[in-house]
């Protein structure tokens, strides 16, 4: 019971089990579903009530499959609870915020929908995904998440907390990667602070296939039976690995039962979370479950009524000169990739209809002109002469010896950024794919774990061109058989096929037409979410695609053009777009186009807010590694330059403006509750959806302190109106982590509470005075972790021992690096003493310097001698004298140096 699969117990009266079923947005993999907006775009709503109704809707689906078919799991793999940390994470899609709190609002109401309000029977169970310090595709399952004390428990703790502490998560998955130099899957400290927040059982999942990483791709154990006890000591209970095959994890752990490495208490205890959660669901009193419901379930009216709301509220208005609404009467151009498709992403599930931007918008002005902007071509193979078209039952393409340029040898060309481009024939409207080697137009759209359906363009310095596959890597050719086929299986460039391409219908050219004949041009362009950042890739640019660029200036000229952005993540817009309105919404699912034009046409008022901020350049981000967001200057909360949309930004339609502002109480201690009030006022002719914002600074603070967001309220202005919107302040959401006592602490002083429609708009600011216990100096008395440092510089947390505790270490590709130890008691000080270890031979030191008025004075340089592995650790000590009654210090480590823990010897 173990693994992912478990089989049936009959003499116990257990069914076959198996956990894990993805409902992101909507029920996967199972048939059809109601599918909704992206978690970016449900997000993007700021809109707990809204995501609780989506979320219970999901869950009613999917006991719906589950009355269908009862080996469909009940224990769910949603939501993903990663804060969104940095823009060109390829899963930004799934995320929520790039605010920790944010996140674990939204995600816990997500989750109280899918779990139900019985006090102890859940409708699903909600999984929450992927603990911790996950937010890069690129080299995943092997990169180490670096997250100091204040960084894990400011920013990477809240978002799991909130949902576990709620109830109404009952289960988490372990990421793929490392964290502090040690795999998730073994991160014993880092599962228990999940476990200590409930009084309820909660069960670790592992990600697929990640138990086999940790020996063979992360190499932290030599063999699996090892890798398995450990797994499960720290907390893992249940292996999701060697898809539906559970005897190779059944053989580990037996295994490591035989040698002792692992108590059965341990496996019982994984056996009985397992056991908890399925009772939960009512799997051993059926006749006492709440939640049963017939097969039908799905696609219920109410269902699409909500698919429509949720992908109106999450639609945000960047920026508005007044061409948005679009009145009734306007000829309407709708251009661009995405004027009228409506896309997927690995998660969206079956859809039980679609409809697209251009659709929901006809018979709803007086004329609509859709161009998607793309070229329609011929292709012509330079060993044959025949041009390449769409062939027979099996949809193969060939070059067959036909010359004429028939729809079956048209193909209009998608450019979707990076080289990727997407290819169908006219005559079917199918996309080439080429993972079956020979090269076929049978796919309705871009999909897979792996996608098929995109090929990379080579242009030759003679102008002909040559497709690769992207999947495969493999280059087309023309097979030299009777049909000319199109086969992709070319090793190199040289191998490939050479094509004369001719342009049949120029899609720039018929941008232009529609922009020129139309009152409005709306430009709908943005990313397949399957193609240039997804599970398993990041971004490889944060601007738009060329071609989409030159579709938007193709409408030069136009009477009002409009940017619509459906996409997965943020862009870097150009400086100089000259546009008359931009709109992000990110993809919305069945009912995208309705509810992108209930928006669009002003039948519904904007109210989507950014839950993430848009660059102003693509250079201004910082570095998808640097999980340090504090000391990085990452996220809003500590960003050094500005955005081009900030966190919280959104437009009405109407004229709202901030009136005073105050805080009551204006003096309160550490534990209390504080309410901004803020006067807001609709000055123009519509409603008016306001967030009104509250984002707190403390520039006296003794920690770099950023400026986050400490809460958010939401008023409903009708034209002319005023109001007063209260916003409750929970002053603990000011506190920072203090690394000498390990607990969060609101430090005394006088905070700044900015209020206002953005993190980059202050309509007014109002003092709070915080009263409290004050941090006392760090007292040297016993052992100081090292990696308890107020600062560190050139160093990386890593693993003290493979399943327990962090050490520090030279970062890779630096020769030394030190942590420094602020305002210490070293009164009576006589000795330093350190627990110190090698990450391999050669030179390693560590050096102790005191600041003492002014300047860093040497106390002691020591070697460090050899130790028998990374995790042997020997203590070295030095006699100190000199030094000032309070002060800071800082350890130096060079070479090979590894630090666990520090001491100041009186």
């Amino acid at each position: 019971m173990l693994h992912q699969h478990a089989p049936a117990v009959e003499r116990l009266g257990l069914a076959p089990f198996h956990t894990g079923a993805e409902v992101l947005h909507g029920v996967s993999w199972l048939g059809e579903a109601t599918s909704f907006p992206q978690p970016v775009g449900l997000g993007a709503t700021w809109d707990p009530d809204l995501l609780a109704r989506v979320g219970e809707v999901v869950g009613v689906e999917l006991r719906a499959k589950h009355t269908a078919d009862p080996s469909v799991s009940l224990n769910v793999w949603a939501p993903v609870v990663n804060p969104l940390r940095h823009p060109a994470w390829g899963r930004t899609e799934e995320g929520y915020s790039e605010d920790p709190w944010v996140t674990a609002e939204l995600a816990t109401a997500y989750a109280r929908g899918l779990r139900g309000d019985h006090p102890r029977y859940w409708r699903t169970v909600p999984t929450l995904k992927h603990a911790f310090g996950y937010s890069n595709e690129t080299d995943r399952a092997v990169t180490s998440s670096q997250l100091r004390p204040r960084v894990l428990h400011e920013y990477e703790l809240p978002a799991f907390l909130g949902p576990i502490e709620a109830g109404v998560a009952g289960a988490v998955m372990a990421s793929y990667n490392l964290v502090n130099g040690r795999p998730a899957h073994l991160s014993g400290d880092l599962l228990d602070l999940l476990r200590a927040a409930t009084d309820g059982s909660l069960m670790i999942v592992s990600d697929a296939a990640a138990p086999g990483f940790v020996v063979d791709l992360q190499r932290f154990y030599g063999e699996h039976v090892e890798s398995h006890a450990a797994m499960l000591r720290a907390g893992i209970d249940s292996f999701t690995d060697n898809d539906a095959n559970a005897a190779p994890t059944i053989a580990r752990v037996a295994a490591a039962l035989d040698r002792g490495l692992l108590d059965q208490a341990v496996v019982d205890r994984a056996v009985l979370r397992q056991l908890e959660l399925r009772i939960a669901t009512g799997e051993l009193d059926p006749e006492l479950d709440p939640f049963v419901v017939g097969a039908d379930a799905i696609d219920l009216p109410e269902h699409r009524a909500l698919a429509r709301e949720a992908v109106a509220a999450s639609v945000v208005v960047l920026e508005n000169g007044g061409a948005l609404p679009v009145a009734p009467s306007a000829r309407v151009a709708v251009v661009g990739p995405l004027a009228d498709r409506v896309l997927h992403d690995w998660y969206s599930g079956t859809p039980p209809y679609l409809v697209g931007l251009g659709t929901a918008l006809a018979g709803r002005v007086a004329d609509v002109t859709v161009a998607d902007g793309g070229d329609r071509v011929t292709l012509r193979a330079a060993s044959t002469g025949a041009l390449v078209r769409v062939s027979g039952p099996t949809h193969a393409l060939t070059a067959d010896g036909r010359h004429d340029a028939d729809p079956a040898a048209q193909h209009d060309l998608t450019d979707w950024g990076d080289l990727s481009w997407t290819l169908r024939p006219a005559s079917t409207g199918l996309l080439w794919t080429g993972g079956a080697w020979v090269v076929r137009a049978d796919s309705t759209r871009v999909g897979g774990w792996v996608a098929q359906e995109t090929f990379r363009r080579h242009t030759h310095d003679d102008g002909t061109v040559s497709w690769q596959h992207a999947g495969s890597g493999k280059w087309l050719r023309v097979q030299h058989d009777e049909a000319g086929t199109l086969v992709a299986d070319g090793a190199v460039l040289a191998d490939a096929e050479r094509f004369t391409l001719e342009v049949v219908r120029d899609g720039r050219a018929e941008v232009r037409a529609a922009a020129e004949a139309a009152d409005v041009v709306l430009v709908a362009v943005g990313n397949d979410p399957h193609v240039g950042g997804r599970e398993t890739q990041d971004r490889p640019s944060l601007e738009l695609p060329d071609g989409m660029l030159a579709t938007w200036e193709a409408t030069a000229g136009a009477v009002a053009r409009v940017l619509v952005v459906v996409s997965s993540y943020p862009y870097a817009l150009p400086a100089d777009l000259g546009a008359d309105a931009v709109v992000w919404t990110s993809h919305g699912g069945q009912e995208l186009g309705n509810g992108l034009a209930d928006v669009l046409l002003g039948d519904a008022e904007p109210r989507g807010h950014l839950t993430q901020a848009w660059p102003a350049s693509p250079d201004e981000v910082g570095d998808l590694f640097d999980y340090d967001v504090i000391a990085g200057g990452l996220t809003s909360r500590y960003a050094h330059h500005a955005p081009r949309y900030a966190l919280g930004h959104g437009l009405t339609y109407s004229a709202v403006a901030y009136g005073d502002v105050a805080s009551v109480p204006s003096i309160t201690a550490d534990d209390a509750e504080v309410e901004v009030r803020v006067e807001v006022r609709n000055d123009g002719d519509r409603p008016a959806h306001e967030l009104v914002q509250v984002y707190a600074q403390a520039p006296a603070h003794r920690l770099p302190f950023g400026r986050p967001l400490v809460g958010h309220a939401r008023a409903v202005l009708a034209p002319g109106t005023t109001t007063t919107v209260t916003v409750p302040v929970a002053v603990k959401r000011l506190a920072t982590w203090d690394v000498t006592r390990d607990r969060l602490v609101v430090e005394p002083g006088t905070y700044e509470l900015v209020v206002g429609p953005s993190s980059a708009v202050a309509a007014g600011t109002v003092p709070l005075e915080v009263v409290g216990e004050p941090v006392p100096p760090r007292d040297w008395a016993g052992p100081v972790r090292a990696v308890d440092a107020d600062e560190l510089d050139d160093v990386e947390i890593s693993a003290a021992t493979r399943e327990r505790g962090d050490a520090l270490q030279v970062a890779r590709r630096r020769s030394q690096g030190s942590a420094t130890y602020r305002d210490g008691d070293l009164r009576g000080v006589r000795r330093f003493s350190a627990s110190v270890s090698r990450t391999h031979d050669g030179a390693a030191g560590i050096r102790v310097d005191v600041l003492d008025a002014g300047a860093w004075h040497t106390l002691a340089e020591l070697d460090v001698p050899a130790t028998d592995d990374r995790y042997a650790w020997v203590p070295v000590t030095a006699d100190v004298v000199d030094l000032p009654d309070h002060g800071d210090v800082r350890v130096t480590l060079t070479g090979a140096a590894r630090l666990r823990e520090v001491r100041l010897e009186r």
